[in-house]
C-alpha cells in the first residue's frame, strides 16, 4: 500500500486514540479533509520535510494539532508528520525543549506552541520550511 507519511511514536492511548481512528477514516477516504487553500500551499512544499507533534494523553488539544499534521503529510508525499508520545521518549522531549504540548517541532529548529487553526497551522508549517531551506 502507499505509504502516507503518518507515524505514531509511543502508544496513541488516552485523547489521542481519536487520532488513530481518524487517521483510519481519512486514509480510507483518500482525501484529508483540508481547505482548497491549504492543499495549494502545502503542494509547494517540494523538499523533504519531517514533522514531529509532541503529545500525551491527557492533553485534550492535542489530537487537533496531530490531526492537521497528518493531514498535511497526506497531501504531499514530501512530508513525513510524527505524533510523539513526549513521556515515552524523554529524550525527544529535551532535545526539543517540550515544556507543554502539544508542541510541533518543523524540522529541527522551528517550533510551533500549541493547537492552532487549520490556515494558522499551515503558514506556520510554510515558514518552518522556508527557515529550512531559505524562501523560494
Amino acid at each position: 500500500g502507499k505509504d502516507y507519511g503518518i507515524r505514531y511514536y509511543g502508544i496513541p492511548s488516552g485523547y489521542e486514540f481519536g487520532s488513530l481512528l481518524e487517521d483510519i477514516q481519512e486514509v480510507a477516504k483518500g482525501t484529508p479533509a483540508l481547505s482548497e487553500e491549504s492543499i495549494k500551499l502545502i503542494q509547494q512544499i517540494d523538499k523533504p520535510l519531517r514533522i514531529q507533534v509532541f503529545v500525551t494523553p491527557t492533553c485534550p488539544y492535542c489530537p487537533t494539532a496531530v490531526l492537521l499534521a497528518h493531514k498535511i503529510a497526506m497531501v504531499n508525499d514530501n512530508i513525513t508528520a510524527d505524533m510523539v508520545e513526549a513521556t515515552e521518549f524523554p529524550h525527544l522531549s529535551m532535545k526539543y525543549n517540550v515544556r507543554g504540548v502539544p508542541r510541533t517541532m518543523v524540522g529541527e529548529t522551528y517550533a510551533i506552541e500549541g493547537a492552532l487553526p487549520e490556515p494558522h497551522f499551515v503558514q506556520r508549517i510554510l515558514e518552518g520550511y522556508k527557515q529550512m531551506y531559505g524562501s523560494n
